[in-house]
């Protein structure tokens, strides 16, 4: 027999951190706000978790580099608890000999890099700070659709108009040319060293299915620098771990009254014709409102919660087309003392650091995904957050994170019995460059995309909720007809990274779906 709990204003499925803000703004608007996350804690994939006894790591996401200040601001998060260990760190591109490369602001060092090379440097970083910001006009509102004679869309496309304008003639330009075209080639353009080509090929495509020569990957890399309109000269790293902003954003929300049930999990969005009613939860509790809101990706909400007999083929058939190919994994060290990478003072040790040492490497790492196998020379992103946070770790201690790519989700053979001698290269590989680092090892975690699937409800275990591309981004995300965050059932809307503008832990789909809903629910 089913529970039937009480009416709320608005039902959010997910407590991941656009979730969170989503709920965050509704209720500053007065409405009343359930939020029902399947796991234990909330933030999604901006978590921490303890992997080895009183070793904690940031689960899944382990950089802040993106979130908008606006919404910072907005929901008092500092107030709240937010505190950050570190930031406006450098990245360091990594070479077997110690001769590193070190990108900090707009400048670069390191490595024999030519006086040419590093002007070259300012003058395109220079430039794709302009780029950005114009992208950054346009994700802090929904996306306009280009048919619709809607006042609001209007506005947005003059000011992306005007923005383009004021770029001047030959930046105009080189946006237009630049955005079609990949990263190799701009990267060949612009200079000469190989490590530090490879270092900035690295932004362009990590947690994607690309490589430096794929199309789109120049839009992937201005996307990746918006945290450069948003005041981050660099990653930032959260004292805490990721887990602290869920928790920041969940204490925010319960001071506004949202209330808040972990262990949740929905089964069913339920439906009365084509209206949403409320949802019903695995353990057969129902909860009842006449607005739903998912965090959860486009593909899971529409196929596993709606259901695909609910819908018009048209948009089942979109739904069933976007692109979210997981390829990224994520590798968890717990070390008994600092590990020895060569050429690296104790303050460099906890920067951002990366593995990539040509962009012809990346390419191939590349390849092996292409064909359903793991890389045997894998990318890697590291960071050492115990040496800015030492409550991470016993005293003496430190843990180590690495995004690793490429790791397809649907790994040939399955990941069963490949799970161990991936983990095992990738190790071998940081060994290379901090020679010692295995006899270090008190324990060890990898997570596969698959993992990050089952861990954290996300489709293909892509933490973007779908590729960040030219034909899935703006008035294509996630697919044409569900743009502005609310989808064909009346009462159902989107609000996670699926969603416009994307992934990365900003904040602004929430933000964004916030404010939609609010305009829907006046008009209904």
């Amino acid at each position: 027999m089913t529970n039937v709990q009480s009416l709320y204003d608005v039902i959010i499925v997910g407590g991941g951190h656009n979730g969170l803000v989503c709920a965050n703004y509704l209720a500053k608007s007065g409405r009343k706000v359930l939020i029902l996350e399947a796991n234990e804690s909330l933030g999604g994939a901006a978590t921490t978790r303890e992997f080895a006894d009183n070793y904690s790591i940031s689960g899944c996401a382990h950089w802040l580099f993106q979130l908008s200040p606006k919404v910072a601001s907005d929901l008092g998060l500092a107030k709240h608890g937010l505190k950050l260990a570190a930031r406006n760190l450098n990245s360091i591109a990594l070479a077997e000999d110690g001769n590193h490369i070190t990108m900090k602001g707009d400048g670069v060092e390191g490595g024999g890099l030519s006086e040419k090379d590093q002007h070259a440097y300012q003058r395109f970083n220079y430039q794709m700070l302009k780029f950005s910001k114009l992208l950054a006009v346009a994700f802090e509102r929904r996306a306009p659709k280009l048919l619709d004679n809607n006042l609001t869309d209007r506005m947005t496309l003059a000011k992306l108009g005007l923005g383009m304008k004021m770029l001047g003639k030959e930046n105009m330009r080189d946006l237009l040319r630049l955005a079609l075209i990949n990263i190799y080639d701009v990267m060949e353009e612009n200079f000469d060293n190989e490590l530090l080509k490879a270092a900035i090929c690295v932004d362009g495509v990590m947690g994607s299915y690309m490589g430096p020569r794929s199309p789109n990957t120049v839009f992937g890399y201005l996307y990746r620098r918006l945290g450069d309109v948003y005041g981050f000269k660099g990653p930032a790293v959260v004292e805490g771990g990721m887990g602290a902003l869920g928790n920041a954003l969940a204490t925010s929300a319960m001071d506004r009254g949202v209330d808040i049930q972990t262990k949740a999990r929905v089964g069913k969005i339920n439906l009365s014709l084509d209206k949403v009613t409320g949802v019903t939860l695995t353990t057969g509790e129902d909860f009842r409102a006449k607005i739903v809101v998912s965090n959860a990706d486009p593909k899971s909400t529409l196929e596993k919660l709606v259901g695909f007999k609910n819908l018009e083929t048209g948009v089942v058939r979109r739904v069933s087309n976007i692109r979210m190919r997981g390829s990224a994994a994520k590798l968890h060290l717990a070390l008994n003392g600092m590990p020895n990478f060569g050429g690296l003072t104790e303050s460099q040790k906890g920067q951002r650091l990366l593995i990539a040492p040509s962009m012809n490497y990346i390419e191939q790492a590349f390849n092996s995904a292409k064909y359903g196998e793991y890389s045997i020379a894998p990318v890697l992103d590291i960071s050492i957050p115990s040496v800015h946070d030492p409550n991470l770790a016993p005293a003496g201690a430190h843990v180590l994170s690495a995004i690793v790519q490429y790791a397809p989700h649907d790994l040939k053979g399955g990941w069963d019995s490949a799970r161990e001698p991936f983990k095992n290269l990738v190790i071998e590989r940081i060994n290379q460059y901090a020679p010692g680092i295995k006899e270090q090892i008190v324990q060890s975690e990898l997570l596969t995309p698959e993992d990050l699937e089952g861990e954290f409800n996300m489709t293909g275990g892509h933490w973007h909720h779908g590729e960040i591309s030219l034909d899935q981004i703006m008035m294509m995300r996630p697919f044409p007809g569900a743009s502005q965050y609310a989808t064909s059932v009346s009462g159902l809307f989107l609000c996670g990274a699926g969603a416009h503008p994307g992934g990365g832990v900003m904040g602004l789909a929430g933000k964004n779906a916030a404010k939609e809903i609010i305009k829907w629910g006046k008009a209904a």
